[in-house]
């Protein structure tokens, strides 16, 4: 049976635009209650709050440093508080790295990655757990990137670094072992996301940083020859919550065909007669 949406309680990190936002929008239409998190970006705070309050739903949101263990813990118990529950964890938190912004890697950049993609990620499941459990039909969504396959390699080497490479693809070991944790009353499953428009892509600093031939090369690469749109990743999260009540412990790849590269399948040659 699919999973009813209304009346839920979501916990969605990161809501302050973006991929978040546009997550804690569908999911107010649905009817679901929602506790958010923002931390950067404190300019697109009076949007944010305009637009959830035109909801009507339920909801709550706070400034909450997540690489804080104490304070990512008290977000989420504040929340079941709150609403009797959490039904839904969307966790999506990764800043990403950009070489061409930050330059060489130092040891403040190497840990803020850890702990944005790894650690925070760790500590609010943690904590979400046994509420998760308790409301007997509960589901997380773990976003990761197509980083933790390729690396820094090919066209997406001048954008994808190595601590996020390895951060994202340890995410997804988190994916198998929360799944097994969670199963049978929570699901847990992960996106896997490519180039989008606010996320590498160009409503980034970073992509207009690159060269026309350097853009050209991803896109290039890139089977279906653009950048995805926020609107796919929302209908991915939806499937998932409402549409896939057998799926755990798997991994959506959403990446326009980037990681198996711009190579088209040629044609056989001709055959050679059987004598």
């Amino acid at each position: 049976m699919d999973m009813t949406l209304a009346g839920k309680t979501a916990i969605v990190l990161g809501g302050i635009k973006g991929i978040g936002k546009e997550i804690g929008l569908a999911l107010a239409a649905k009817g679901v209650r929602l506790a958010m998190t923002y931390y950067d970006w404190e300019d697109f705070l009076p949007a944010m709050r305009d637009d959830f309050s035109r909801t009507g739903v339920p909801h709550v949101i706070e400034k909450v440093n997540l690489c804080d263990t104490a304070a990512a813990e008290a977000f989420v118990d504040h929340a079941a508080a709150r609403f009797g529950g959490i039904d839904i964890l969307i966790n999506n938190i990764e800043r990403g790295g950009w070489p061409v912004v930050h330059g060489p890697y130092t040891s403040a950049q190497w840990d803020l990655e850890m702990e944005t993609t790894l650690k925070a990620k760790q500590w609010v499941f943690e904590t979400a757990h046994p509420y998760l459990k308790a409301s007997g039909d509960g589901c997380v969504i773990n976003f990761s990137s197509i980083a933790g396959i390729v690396g820094r390699s090919g066209p997406a080497g001048l954008v994808f670094n190595d601590g996020y490479a390895a951060a994202s693809r340890g995410l997804s070991l988190l994916t198998e072992t929360w799944a097994r944790q969670g199963a049978p009353e929570v699901r847990v499953n992960e996106i896997m996301l490519g180039f989008f428009e606010t996320r590498h892509g160009e409503k980034t600093r970073g992509w207009g940083l690159l060269t026309e031939q350097q853009k050209a090369g991803i896109i290039g690469h890139t089977l279906l020859g653009r950048t995805g749109r926020i609107e796919e990743i929302v209908r991915a999260v939806l499937f998932i919550l409402s549409g896939a009540p057998f799926m755990t412990g798997s991994v959506i790849r959403i990446d326009g065909g980037y990681v198996l590269g711009g190579d088209r399948v040629p044609p056989m040659p001709p055959g050679e007669p059987d004598v």
